[in-house]
């Protein structure tokens, strides 16, 4: 054994060498030869017996075994080789590989990318098979929750900037679930399976749930009401404590860490002005085998039908939680890195925008272009040429008919239809005079603008505070 480890020094040492040595763009004669000794010295150590290889192969990912029973809605494929490959299914896996991959141990990052679901699709809730996903995480060894109440603030902050009704974020602790399963009286082997029928609480009703459990899952029904009594709690940072007063609970090592955290954390979320958007909701799982603590999903509200009934959940539209072991499952000697973060989805958010202007009947706006360059008579063109490049090179977002001699009706429809607020008219009677006529197309009111205060004028009308197109 000595000997053995001698001879790995002298490889690593010979190694460290030959990068030097590339790093310094030494003669190809020089690295040839020191690579030579390397290999020498590897043929002498020999293979390892005995010793798994783990290598990591970028499109070859492992994705089975993290997702629980949602590993059924993974998109399987082969190559041209027979080796099994898979569609993305989140941006989390990849990115926990990636942080092993390259050895990174602290990193915050946002990535909007497509995955892929073999799931039923719902077009009007905005359910697909193939849509994109807005991420967000913190990976690092950092103090308690502190990341966690940033991740939750974010999420806050996205919903409540895009205005689309009210909603409530749902927070729970894998810790705590896993004890409040033992003490109900759960085998260990159960826990994953019986943690995704507990998460369909928020579609179907608890004797559902209770049914899947006894006649599915093997529970008793006796460990079943047990698990009701917990599970159908919800409350703010005054349940937290009740449960850390739970003679039974309390006693469980797992539980009394998550509570513990739990009780931080809403601390930061009151800190953070968020903690009137956040439950504590003890039917909340998350299916996804990969979480160890925190996590939380964020659902939309129905307004209530009748005074003091409780606001109906309409859909979830973000979710997101704590995966300290997911770096360590891809990494060759099971280092971990920890990590929190949380997910958009951005096509359930497309259907839900989309359903409220529909409602309201304003149109959905295609285009992020302020003013249409448009011209009052024919052989205009150059001059729509002159000042649409004007104003690009002002900054303004402005764009023109790919017409000669395009007529006003149609440019004036077309803003209508593509939702530009804006129309900068030019006409011959303009140029004499050297103005702009700005047309405002909700309002229809035009007025004449000189030509130099063109550019001010159509930021003014178009700043997000003022908006007075």
């Amino acid at each position: 054994m000595a000997e053995r480890a001698a001879l790995e020094e002298l490889v690593r040492l010979q190694g460290e060498r030959v990068r030097g040595l590339k790093q310094q763009k030494a003669s190809a004669e020089q690295i040839e030869e020191e690579v030579a000794k390397l290999l020498k010295l590897k043929a002498q150590l020999g293979p390892d017996e005995g010793k798994q290889k783990f290598v990591l192969k970028t499109p070859k990912e492992t994705l089975t075994g993290k997702y629980g029973e949602d590993s059924k809605l993974i998109y399987d494929l082969k190559d041209q080789g027979g080796e099994l490959l898979s569609l993305r299914y989140d941006l989390t896996v990849p990115f926990a590989r990636y942080l092993a991959m390259n050895k990174l141990t602290n990193i915050k990052r946002y990535h909007i990318a497509k995955v892929y679901r073999r799931d039923n699709p719902a077009m009007t809730r905005g359910r697909y098979r193939e849509f994109y996903q807005c991420d967000f995480d913190i990976a690092g060894q950092f103090d308690p929750m502190i990341p966690d109440a940033e991740c939750l603030k974010i999420m806050c902050e996205i919903l409540s900037s895009l205005q689309i009704g009210d909603f409530l974020v749902k927070v729970n602790d894998r810790r705590i679930l896993d004890g409040m399963f033992a003490i109900c009286g759960v085998p260990d082997s159960k826990f994953r399976t019986i943690c995704s029928s507990v998460d369909k609480l928020d579609k179907v009703s608890w004797e559902e749930v209770k049914n899947e459990m006894v006649g599915e899952k093997g529970l008793t029904p006796e460990v079943a009401d047990h698990i009701g009594d917990y599970v159908q709690q919800h409350g703010g940072v005054s349940l937290v404590e009740q449960l850390l007063q739970d003679p039974k609970l309390s006693q469980n090592k797992q539980a009394l860490e998550g509570l513990e955290d739990l009780k931080l954390l809403f601390e930061y979320l009151t800190l953070f002005g968020i903690a009137d958007k956040i439950s504590f909701d003890l039917s909340l799982a998350r299916g996804l085998d990969y979480y160890t603590g925190v996590i939380y999903e964020a659902v939309l509200l129905q307004t209530p039908v009748q005074p003091g009934e409780e606001p109906l959940g309409v859909g979830s539209v973000a979710a997101g939680g704590r995966y300290d072991g997911l770096v360590g499952m891809f990494d060759p000697k099971g280092r971990k890195v920890p990590c929190v973060g949380l997910s958009i989805g951005v096509e359930r958010i497309f259907s839900i925008v989309e359903q409220r202007l529909e409602a309201l009947e304003e149109k959905v706006r295609t285009t992020e272009t302020q003013v249409l360059v448009a011209s009052a008579q024919k052989r205009l063109l150059e001059e729509r040429l002159k000042l649409v490049s004007e104003l690009w090179d002002a900054g303004i977002k402005a764009e023109l008919l790919y017409k000669k001699n395009p007529k006003l009706l149609n440019q004036l429809q077309y803003c209508e239809e593509a939702g530009i607020p804006l129309v900068a008219i030019i006409g011959e009677q303009e140029l004499k005079d050297g103005v702009i006529k700005l047309r405002s197309v909700a309002s229809r009111e035009e007025v004449d603008v000189r030509r130099e205060d063109l550019v001010e004028e159509i930021k003014r009308r178009t700043s997000p505070a003022l908006c007075i197109c």
